[in-house]
């Protein structure tokens, strides 16, 4: 992986960094905002603010971090701008696509639609603060130092969002469970 952090010579050579950074994580994007409860047919136009955004700061990234809880930061961010539009207070709840792409995603390794469905609709039930921390932490699987960092919060408050999160979770998982057992 090229530095995207190295003093760019050339407005085409950032731009050319950028680019990569696009092609590479735009899924990781998309699929990070789906996680944090952007509807379907917004995350599009949050994905691209979001890398309207990474663009801005692009010279400011610490190429010793990994990238994508950078970029999560980031999802986070425009996710929470996003719900606080009143037309997104409803939730939808239904289907939830991969994002558009030719190579397999995320959600397709994590097994049959039916799991999928139940688990993004479990996170839409956890608040945004806690869904970031637990989507880091158990589905993108970054160390709690750097997901503290990334979202600008102490180590124990990260740790205490994940435990809550945890339990939002499971008791979710188990309610839809029983709904689906009624069906």
């Amino acid at each position: 992986m090229t530095s995207l952090a190295a003093s760019p010579t050339t407005a085409a050579d950032r731009r050319a960094r950028f680019h990569g950074l696009f092609e590479r994580e735009f899924d990781y994007v998309w699929m990070s905002l789906r996680r944090l409860g952007v509807h379907e047919r917004d995350c599009e136009d949050v994905a691209q603010e979001v890398f309207v955004q990474v663009y801005r700061r692009l010279d400011r990234y610490d190429p010793t971090r990994p990238i994508r809880p950078w970029l999560f930061a980031f999802a986070f961010r425009c996710a929470s701008d996003w719900r606080r539009l009143a037309r997104h207070r409803v939730e939808q709840l239904g289907e939830h696509p991969e994002p558009p792409t030719s190579k397999p995603g995320a959600l397709e390794l994590l097994g049959r639609a039916q799991d999928v469905d139940m688990v993004m609709r479990a996170l839409e039930q956890i608040d945004l603060d806690h869904r970031a921390v637990f989507v880091l932490y158990e589905l993108d699987e970054c160390p709690m130092k750097e997901i503290a960092a990334q979202l600008d919060i102490p180590l124990f408050t990260a740790y205490s969002r994940l435990r809550n999160a945890r339990e939002k979770f499971t008791e979710a998982i188990r309610r839809l469970g029983r709904k689906e057992g009624e069906s």
